[in-house]
């Protein structure tokens, strides 16, 4: 990624949508170097209005209306792939010449049509995988990046819902080097799971490989259309494993993992050799927390790691646009992307429909219980 240089003109950018668009306001407000926030397109309504009034600045309901200065603009509405609008706005704005950034997921003929006119125009055209850019997403690409260069890549193993699997994939492809070869099998079938239990089975299972290596990927393909944007059992988690060991994103947000294999030699004897010469790998810890960083709260996520993962976005945009040497391979990277999670949106099929109700939090002091205290790092057990 390639800072700005300082003489570089901002970019003087709109935010298409309101509703997650507020994201992106906080990002650009206050603006990070290369860019300026020039204004909010959104439908017209009174919270929209009000949104960009309290970011002090200028409100748009049509392309347009936009002022001949605008650089680009930042399409947070849901794209056709997923029943909104967000892919013909992309248009309008690219066929201005207005570089666009676009949030995923995005059908595979809507990132090519989008390419095209971005080619033709001049401008460059990306789709935002968004959890990709933040920060404990990105230690995590590091450490797999330093692994891979160390050891080969046994598997991967990754879980999502269905959401969030666009970004997933693209994460994917961070950390294992690549996305090709690609392919995935059929999810595994789950009406004798259904018939033992008499209830709805959260996740499929599919089989796969990204950038060759074997994975394994669970997917909670349900949604409740009432309140889609909650009631998920969890946004992301993967592991990448190797002879010597396995690296893991818990979570999203973090933290990295590491957790050696356990292996124990033999010794003379034939039996497991558990103290003495050549038995130091056995003091290695089971597993150990790579992330130096607090696990921030949810409300810190929100305020200050999700801005921070747009402004990394906008940072690769800004680049982009100053050097485009990489766009042809940046295009291929974002059609297979969205080929993949076509191929596996298809085999998944519909999401099943549920209809959750609202959960209250389990406070840490509910999972307090009486545990024996642990033992003292000295002590040897057998």
């Amino acid at each position: 990624m390639t800072s700005p240089l300082p003489e570089d003109p901002p970019l003087r950018t709109v935010v298409c949508g309101a509703v997650f668009g507020r994201f992106y306001l906080d990002a650009l407000h206050p603006a990070p170097p290369g860019f300026e926030l020039a204004g909010v397109l959104a439908g017209g309504g009174a919270r929209s209005r009000a949104t960009a009034a309290r970011y002090g600045v200028p409100y748009y309901t049509a392309v347009d209306q936009l002022p001949a200065d605008v650089d680009a603009a930042c399409v947070v509405v849901r794209a056709g792939a997923a029943g909104g609008p967000g892919t013909e706005l992309a248009r309008a704005l690219l066929e201005r010449g207005v570089h666009v950034l676009q949030e995923q997921p995005a059908h595979p003929e809507e990132v090519a049509g989008c390419l095209r006119i971005a080619r033709d125009k001049d401008v460059q055209y990306r789709v935002n995988a968004f959890y990709s850019h933040l920060a404990p997403v990105r230690r995590f690409v590091a450490r797999a990046r330093t692994l891979r260069a160390r050891r080969p890549l046994r598997y991967a193993e990754a879980a999502c819902s269905s959401q969030v699997l666009f970004p997933l994939l693209d994460m994917l492809g961070r950390a294992l080097g690549g996305l090709g070869p690609w392919a995935f099998a059929d999810p595994a079938p789950v009406a004798a799971v259904r018939a033992a239990t008499g209830a709805a089975v959260p996740f499929r299972i599919l089989h796969g490989a990204i950038a060759g290596v074997p994975l394994t990927l669970r997917v909670q393909n349900q949604i409740d259309p009432g309140d889609p944007d909650n009631h998920a059992h969890l946004l992301h988690r993967i592991t990448i494993g190797t002879d010597a060991g396995a690296l893991t994103l818990a979570d999203t947000h973090g933290p990295v993992l590491w957790t050696p294999r356990m292996h124990v030699n033999r010794g003379a004897d034939g039996l497991p050799a558990l103290d003495g010469p050549g038995t130091g790998r056995l003091d290695q810890p089971s597993t150990t927390v790579l992330d130096v960083a607090v696990p921030l709260s949810f409300r810190q996520t929100f305020g200050t790691l999700w801005p921070d993962g747009i402004r990394h976005a906008l940072a690769d945009l800004r680049a982009a646009v100053a050097d485009p040497a990489g766009r042809a391979a940046d295009a291929q990277y974002a059609l297979t992307v969205s080929r993949m999670w076509l191929d596996l949106t298809g085999r998944l099929g519909r999401p099943e429909l549920v209809a959750d109700e609202e959960c209250p939090p389990l406070e840490l002091s509910d999972l307090a219980v009486e545990c024996p205290p642990p033992l003292p790092a000295t002590e040897v057990t057998r």
